[in-house]
């Protein structure tokens, strides 16, 4: 067993800091639609409707299937459901 920390879990998941950052990212678009479905009460049927994609696709979102959406499909997706994304970039710690 190691002692090794990390900052956080993609920190010790992934084997690159770029790679850890970019799902970081990914991982709170992915809340942000999320909790913007819950708040709506859309179903499955309906956010897909109003995101533009399919109902499978809705399922994998909120099952937290990371690895199937990019950063620029989970932006696209928050402008669908009338959401902004705004960015902050800071030094890394």
């Amino acid at each position: 067993m190691s002692d090794e920390t990390f900052a956080g879990i993609w920190d010790a998941i992934e084997d690159r800091p770029a790679d850890a950052e970019t799902m970081r990212l990914r991982a709170s678009l992915m809340m942000a639609l999320d909790r913007q479905i819950r708040t709506k009460g859309w179903t499955q049927a309906e956010a897909a409707r109003r995101l533009g994609v399919t109902q499978p696709r809705i399922s994998d979102l909120l099952r937290g299937k990371i690895t199937l959406f990019s950063i620029d499909t989970l932006v696209g997706m928050l402008t669908e459901a009338g959401l902004r994304v705004e960015m902050r970039i800071g030094e890394a710690a």
